[in-house]
């Protein structure tokens, strides 16, 4: 029985190994073999390639939420299809009419989403 995670364990061991000594050898000895040095020009706040004409703790439009938000909604419904397709010819004409209804409730909500907006970028 613990023969079966053995090779798990030793995944684990070399990940975490590796892990390390990138951490080590980016933050602590990376620097001095480094071609790009640090220097205030590059080390300044910029904004599209010009400095900053405010401050840039100013709040956002809350459109970019909202079509975060939409995103992510809708591509995790869309992830749910994956496996109901590689599982369609086992789950039969039951699962095919509930994928039909989680389908049509997906495109009643774009619909909605639609027509209230939420998508237009002015």
């Amino acid at each position: 029985m613990l023969s079966n995670y053995l090779p798990i364990l030793i995944f684990l061991i070399v990940a975490a190994a590796l892990a390390i000594v990138l951490l080590v050898l980016g933050t602590g000895i990376g620097r001095y073999f480094s071609r790009f040095h640090r220097d205030p020009a590059k080390l300044s706040p910029y904004e599209c390639g010009f400095e900053a004409f405010e401050d840039s703790r100013t709040r956002f439009d809350v459109r970019y939420y909202l079509v975060a938000i939409l995103f992510i909604v809708f591509d995790l419904e869309i992830a749910f299809l994956f496996p109901w397709a590689v599982a369609l010819g086992r789950i039969g004409a039951l699962g095919l009419g509930a994928m039909g209804i989680f389908l049509g409730i997906l495109v009643v909500g774009f619909i909605y989403e639609w027509k209230k907006g939420a998508l237009e970028w002015d």
